[in-house]
């Protein structure tokens, strides 16, 4: 019944704002378009191919527009580009989502406004993706993998739903590296936590209606009182609170999150040296940093692995270059077994991640807010605060400017001798800048171990596919019906 009364509501006020004449950025000699939440909420097209859609008619550096009662501006200059995410950071720190205190797990997100709470937390965290804690990690991503191709090998009505089943590798390795494996389990793919990052991810109505109050219409979400993830608030908090004490006095070295949790746990209060900022490391913020591993990495991952395997079932001379590859890392070992400094060598491999990211981008946009009075970009254009600054990640990627042919899928674009031309900051699948994502190392090995072993068991079948349509989402890139054949290799 809420959201039956939030969706009139919502509308009506927008259907007002639309109608209403708004000048703001012609007034400061800045293009103008119309509202793009409104062109969201009316179309079937997802958030990035709205934003790329419009950057890729106006020949300008910056396209002034709105999102509901949010004054917004497009960014294609890559020197402003670098000033918002980069140079201008302490004015740009945020993200701009609203967050209700009692949202417990969103408010205790890196995604979280609060600049002290984020930097202390930003801190603490970073440490976790080093070469040296993923290098010891790897044995859990490695034992998802084997589960993971064994999955495919068994089971048939899975194989007809690809995306399906790469999530369930991404979500249940995300739930190993996090909780540790399971030992009375016969396969990590039996997680408990697929279900539930499933339903919390997928882009809804309940979902977009939420984020839209929350970045539309702030007077209206704090009156409500919404919670972004509030529906798996008790569930995943609980959880954490029986592992953690669980595992208080296991002397066993797991190298999982929970280990470094409780690490955080034993120091006591977190303090930053700088500001003498204090933060009590509780089992609600704890929890709060588990769940970012499944919000930011689960869908992202699967969604990468998904259109690479679409792209290599489109190149069979791809496939086949990067068969060899794999082949020769797993014959040169004499066993079935594929180490973490192997990963190194497959060198190929993870040029076809990078370029997957850079056609199919997991996050089509990022966005900043203003957070001081004003500022003035080296386009010349003057931010104001409480302006939200949208970085289109996918339209600056697939911009034929910065990538000749840019619909082709060419791995070569990210070939050690090319990569030096790529210019900076038109690649962002990761963003930039002190909020870049701290997952990305962790998610290419995560990627790399679980491509290398399935393509080593199997092979997909040529057929040529392209994503007909994105899923209605406002930030990323999914297409989860698109169908590519996996078939065992004869060796």
């Amino acid at each position: 019944m809420l959201f039956i009364i939030l969706l009139t509501v919502l509308s009506s006020v927008l259907l007002y704002i639309i109608l209403k004449p708004n000048n703001y950025w012609k007034k400061r000699n800045v293009l103008q378009v119309g509202d793009i939440m409104y062109k969201f909420m009316i179309s079937k097209l997802s958030m990035p191919e709205i934003c790329r859609a419009i950057c890729d008619k106006h020949e300008v550096e910056a396209i002034g527009t709105s999102t509901g009662t949010v004054q917004t501006l497009l960014l294609k200059n890559t020197q402003d580009i670098q000033a918002v995410l980069t140079g201008e950071f302490q004015k740009f720190h945020s993200r701009g989502f609203l967050i209700n205190p009692n949202d417990i797990l969103a408010n205790n997100l890196l995604f979280i406004n609060d600049f002290q709470k984020w930097k202390i937390i930003r801190q603490k965290l970073t440490p976790v993706f080093t070469s040296a804690r993923l290098k010891n990690m790897f044995y859990i991503m490695d034992r998802c993998a084997r589960d993971f191709v064994d999955l495919v090998d068994d089971n048939q009505h899975l194989k007809k739903k690809p995306y399906t089943l790469v999530y369930t590798y991404t979500t249940a390795a995300i739930g190993a590296s996090v909780f540790g494996i399971d030992t009375q389990a016969k396969s990590t793919m039996n997680s408990p936590y697929v279900a539930m990052m499933w339903k919390a991810l997928t882009p809804t109505l309940k979902a977009n209606l939420i984020l839209l109050t929350a970045n539309v219409f702030p007077d209206l979400y704090k009156l409500f009182k919404l919670r972004t993830l509030g529906d798996y608030e008790k569930q995943f908090i609980g959880i954490m609170k029986t592992v953690m004490e669980s595992r208080k006095h296991d002397t066993q070295k797991r190298h999982d999150f929970i280990e470094i949790c409780l690490e955080l746990k034993k120091q006591g209060l977190l303090k930053d040296t700088t500001s003498g900022y204090e933060l009590e490391p509780s089992d609600e913020m704890l929890a709060a940093q588990a769940f970012f591993f499944f919000a930011a990495g689960a869908d992202t991952s699967a969604t990468v692995m998904h259109f690479a395997l679409t792209e290599l079932a489109s190149n069979p001379d791809i496939l086949a270059r990067l068969h060899k590859e794999i082949d020769e890392v797993f014959e040169a070992n004499k066993t079935d077994e594929i180490t973490y400094d192997d990963l190194d060598k497959l060198q190929y491999l993870d040029m076809i991640i990078s370029e997957s990211m850079r056609k199919y981008p997991p996050v089509g946009i990022l966005q900043r807010i203003c957070t001081r009075d004003s500022v003035v970009l080296p386009s010349g254009v003057t931010v104001e605060k409480d302006v939200v600054c949208i970085i289109p990640v996918m339209a600056i990627q697939r911009n034929e400017k910065n990538y000749p042919d840019p619909e082709v899928f060419d791995p070569e674009r990210f070939a050690p001798e090319n990569v030096s031309n790529i210019k900076k900051y038109t690649y962002l699948p990761f963003g930039e800048g002190n909020r870049h994502c701290l997952g990305g190392r962790f998610s290419r090995v995560q990627i790399k171990v679980g491509m290398a072993r399935l393509l080593r068991r199997f092979t997909l079948t040529p057929q040529k596919l392209q994503p007909i349509a994105f899923e209605k989402s406002a930030f990323g890139l999914r297409a989860a019906d698109i169908f590519y054949d996996l078939k065992l290799r004869d060796f």
